[in-house]
């Protein structure tokens, strides 16, 4: 007969093994997990989206800029957020959801509409947004869910145009969900019209697939080939530089706008690839020298600049995607919990690099055009 002693031990060693077991099978089926808990369970063809936005009241807009006014800047900035919307029980958000609502608030406009702040007055659109879920599953429901999303963008950049005096030049920025729907309103809305775009200065797909083809030496909107070239594309997605794994997920999985307005399967074409660093393509390596600062602005009040960190990161762009060596600096690293180390990361290895990519540009194009107002200051 054992002691209790002996049972006591003995049921000390269980607890501590059905513990690791636990972990174990956390850690292996974590994500399996995860997106159990945020699917909403629904198919989408019976799937009740939350009410439209109205572009024509201020509740619609992240970032409202109001009328224009003396001296405003001479530029305008149509920035579409990333995810922030976990899911669950929609498919797409609601733009008054709360949660989602601080996430872009906290997280998304200091790092990546923060960079553009000193270009022009910022207009960043709430939109229905597909569910961080949507985008962890290639199943036509989650599909459905991302394309419905443009709907929304496209209303709010015509809400966007009609607020924007004629010949005004403007900036497109969209962050991966936002850089996608942003491919497509550059391809179907301003590649469309020549007036847009001879308004455009550059379109900033950041973190989104979009095919290098789209985006040729003949496209109405072309990759950015010389840093102070205007009326082109910068667009990247980016790995660490030894990750070969999500490498090649990005390119097996990724989706893009088909001729149709569907999103589809890259089927072997390359993706675009404009190194931030360099301004440009190239598949030349960009050493960290270059990095003029990366930040964190997490947290920080809108129109605070971030504290720089310079010389972070090197990056290459290899077979359409851009690696990105280990930030030397731990606040640059990713963190949290599983829903938010799946989102676009909570700070910008190329925050300092994106102001003045667009400062370079917007430049570029004053000197090239007579205006009756001086170019920005």
């Amino acid at each position: 007969m054992r002691s209790p002693g002996s049972l006591k031990a003995w049921t000390v060693l269980a607890l501590v093994g059905l513990a690791a077991l636990s972990l174990t099978v956390l850690s292996i089926w974590r994500n399996d997990i995860l997106q159990a808990l945020l699917n909403p369970q629904l198919p989408y063809t019976v799937y009740r989206p939350p009410p439209p936005p109205d572009y024509r009241t201020g509740t619609a807009w992240a970032l409202d800029p109001g009328p224009l006014r003396s001296g405003d800047p001479h530029a305008d900035v149509f920035f579409i957020h990333p995810t922030t919307f976990d899911g669950g029980r929609d498919w797409n958000g609601p733009i008054d959801a709360r949660a989602a609502a601080r996430v872009l608030t906290r997280d998304m406009l200091p790092n990546y509409a923060g960079p553009f702040a000193s270009s022009g007055r910022l207009f960043a659109p709430r939109y229905r947004q597909a569910s961080l879920y949507a985008s962890l599953t290639l199943f036509d429901d989650a599909l459905e869910a991302r394309e419905f999303a443009y709907g929304d963008v496209r209303a709010a950049f015509a809400e966007f145009i009609t607020r924007t005096p004629r010949e005004r030049p403007f900036l497109l920025v969209g962050v991966e969900q936002g850089g996608t729907l942003g491919d497509r309103l550059l391809r179907e809305v301003i590649a469309a019209d020549p007036a847009l775009r001879r308004r455009l200065v550059a379109a900033y797909l950041i973190e989104a697939a979009a095919p290098a083809a789209d985006h040729g030496s003949e496209s109405p909107t072309p990759a950015c080939d010389s840093p102070a070239r205007t009326g082109c594309v910068l667009g990247w997605t980016s790995v660490p530089w030894l990750d070969f794994g999500r490498a090649q997920r990005i390119v097996n999985r990724s989706v893009v706008w088909g001729s149709a307005g569907h999103l589809v399967g890259l089927t072997g074409r390359p993706l675009l690839c404009v190194n931030p660093l360099l301004g440009r393509v190239s598949d030349a390596e960009a050493p960290a020298r270059l990095n003029l600062g990366a930040a964190n602005a997490t947290g920080l009040e809108w129109g605070t600049r971030p504290g720089f960190m310079a010389r972070q990161v090197g990056a290459r762009c290899l077979a359409g995607v851009l690696r990105i060596s280990r930030p030397r600096s731990a606040s640059l690293l990713p963190s949290g919990g599983w829903a938010r180390r799946l989102r676009v990361a909570p700070y910008n290895l190329f925050w300092a690099d994106l102001e003045a990519d667009a400062q370079r540009r917007l430049a570029t194009w004053f000197a090239s055009r007579p205006l009756p107002v001086s170019p920005p200051r």
